[in-house]
């Protein structure tokens, strides 16, 4: 799984507050960020409930 986010983020962190070992808080952009890839198996069910959740749909998954 590969994960990408697009221009669109809002930065409102809730992909971060959901899965802060994938998605990280830029201070400086004020947007989210991708730490890890590919994701890790354990993790991807938390990453497509932030993409399913995230209200900007700036979250892209590619299986």
């Amino acid at each position: 799984m590969k994960v990408t986010i697009s221009k669109q983020c809002m930065g409102d962190r809730n992909c971060n507050d959901l899965c802060p070992e994938v998605f990280k808080y830029d201070e400086d952009k004020l947007v989210s960020t991708i730490q890890i890839d590919p994701i890790p198996e354990h993790l991807k069910a938390l990453v497509r409930q932030a993409a399913a959740e995230c209200g900007a749909d700036a979250i892209t998954i590619e299986e």
